[in-house]
C-alpha cells in the first residue's frame, strides 16, 4: 500500500495515486523524492508524473524536478469563488433582516474592496457599489480586517487610523465592530468577521446606513444578525 501523504482516498486507484503525486510535488520533487514521499513503485511514479506533465498539471523546473503546472491554476481560476457564491443570498437575507444595506469586504494591502453587496430598496441608504475601494483607516469593516492581524502588521497603519489599538482589542473581545461617522459623515455601520477553515479572518460582512436610523450604538441593534451571517459564511 502506498503512502497517502495526507490525502483522502476515493477508491479509484489511478486517480488516488495521481493526486498523491501532485501533493508530493508542491515544493518540487525528483523521481527519487517522489518514490520516497508516495511509497509508489518507481515505474508507477514515473509513468504517472509523465502523464500529469503531458496534461500540464506538472512541469519540470531547471533542475528537472516536477512542480505544479499551469493547468492547475487555470482550473482553479475557472471555478466560482465559493465565498462569493454563498455571500449573495446571505447579504440579501441580512439586508432583509436589518432593513439596511449589506456589504462584503476583502482586504487588499492598505485598502478594502467591496466584492458583494445587497442594497436597501428605498429610503435613505449607504450605497457602496461593488468594486468600491475604501481605506483601511476608517469604518467598522476596516476594524474587523485589522483586529486579528499580528501587531507588526497593524502598528504601521494605526497612526493614520480613526480608531485605536484599544478599539481593535475591544473588537477582538466581543467579536464585532461598529463605527459612527468614522468613514463618512452621517453613516453608521456594524461588521463581523468571516473566517476560513483554519479560523483566520479573510473577509468582513457589514451593514451600513444613516445614523438617524441606526443610532449612535448601531451594534446594539444589529450586531447579533451580522455576527450570525459571518458565522454562516465562515469555513466554506
Amino acid at each position: 500500500m502506498f503512502h497517502r501523504v495526507g490525502h483522502s482516498m476515493s477508491g479509484v486507484g489511478v486517480l488516488d495515486k495521481a493526486v498523491v503525486i501532485l501533493g508530493a510535488c508542491v515544493d518540487g520533487a525528483s523521481l527519487a523524492e517522489l518514490v520516497e514521499r508516495t511509497k509508489l513503485p518507481r515505474a508507477t511514479a514515473h509513468r504517472l508524473a509523465q502523464a500529469l506533465e503531458i496534461h500540464r498539471m506538472l512541469v519540470r523546473d531547471a533542475q528537472g524536478r516536477w512542480r505544479p503546472g499551469p493547468r492547475l491554476g487555470e482550473l482553479a481560476n475557472a471555478a466560482p469563488d465559493v465565498l462569493l457564491t454563498a455571500a449573495g443570498p446571505m447579504l440579501t437575507a441580512l439586508r432583509d433582516a436589518t432593513g439596511e444595506s449589506a456589504q462584503l469586504y476583502l482586504r487588499r494591502a492598505d485598502e478594502r474592496v467591496c466584492v458583494a453587496a445587497a442594497e436597501r430598496v428605498s429610503g435613505l441608504r449607504d450605497t457602496v457599489p461593488v468594486g468600491s475601494v475604501l481605506p483601511m483607516t476608517a469604518g467598522s469593516a476596516a476594524q474587523i480586517l485589522l483586529a486579528w492581524e499580528p501587531p507588526e502588521a497593524v502598528m504601521p497603519l494605526l497612526p493614520r487610523c480613526k480608531f485605536t489599538g484599544r478599539t481593535l482589542a475591544e473588537v477582538r473581545r466581543r467579536g464585532w465592530a461598529q463605527s459612527v461617522a468614522e468613514r463618512e459623515p452621517g453613516v453608521a455601520s456594524v461588521s463581523a468577521p468571516i473566517r476560513d477553515r483554519t479560523g483566520r479572518v479573510i473577509a468582513s460582512i457589514s451593514v451600513s446606513g444613516p445614523i438617524e436610523r441606526l443610532g449612535r450604538r448601531p451594534g446594539d441593534r444589529h450586531a447579533m444578525a451580522v455576527v450570525r451571517a459571518g458565522q454562516r459564511l465562515s469555513g466554506l
